[in-house]
């Protein structure tokens, strides 16, 4: 199994299959790049089409009329996404943008029913990763109903960790590659709060800063303020 075989094989399309099958399945799709900065598909587009992150990052966000955007999340290697359009015939509710340079693999709907016909089991994958989108929105949805800025930043921060980390002798080293004013989208606040809670965990000797990147110093403590 290759490298990128190997991290398609986390996506849910394919955990269900066995080997011949998954490699017969990934034959088929097409392979996509996109550069950084730029949009894959925008909210209100049409789609058909699901897409596994080969390598990069993809982040995925909504605007509103004035013009202010919030980050529903960040996706990386072995990640799936644009999965509901082809349940739902109504245009995207999210725009895709690439936050670092990207390797993707697209399917089209065309192609899934008959994979989804012959494999049930894939079926119920789709159905538990729609379910799991749906209870991290209810989460995230709470968070920002009962959890205060800081909370939800040291929230964001392990769950950063938990899929981007890279465990070195200082502590914990998370290449989350956003932005300050990402960060702030992707917690529902200003980048000024973000900013000044960011401060406080350092200040705390918690994390370290470090441009797109965090080494999370005492992970301990950053999780108990993330309750």
């Amino acid at each position: 199994m290759t490298p990128e075989e190997s991290i398609v094989r986390k996506a849910p399309l394919f955990t269900a299959l066995e080997e011949s099958a998954a490699l017969s399945l990934h034959a088929s799709m097409d392979s996509v790049k996109i550069s950084k900065g730029s949009i894959l598909f925008a909210e209100g587009d049409e789609g058909d089409h699901l897409y596994v992150i080969v390598e990069g990052k993809i982040k995925l966000g909504t605007s509103s009329g004035d013009g202010r955007e919030n980050l529903l999340s960040i996706l990386g290697p072995g990640e799936m996404f644009g999965e509901l359009s082809l349940f739902d015939p109504n245009p995207r509710t999210s725009t895709a943008t690439a936050v670092t340079d990207a390797k993707l693999l697209s399917l089209g709907q065309a192609k899934l029913i008959p994979w989804l016909t012959e494999n049930p089991r894939v079926s119920l994958n789709l159905l538990a990763s729609l379910a799991q989108r749906l209870r991290r929105t209810n989460e995230a949805v709470g968070d920002l109903v009962f959890s205060d800025v800081p909370g939800r930043v040291a929230k964001a921060l392990i769950d950063l960790g938990e899929r981007f980390g890279k465990q070195t002798d200082e502590g914990l080293l998370v290449n989350h590659d956003l932005t300050q004013e990402e960060l702030a989208q992707l917690v529902g606040a200003s980048r000024e709060t973000v900013n000044k809670a960011l401060a406080d965990f350092a200040g705390r000797n918690w994390l370290k800063l470090d441009g797109r990147a965090v080494l999370i110093t005492d992970l301990e403590r950053l999780s108990k303020r993330s309750k």
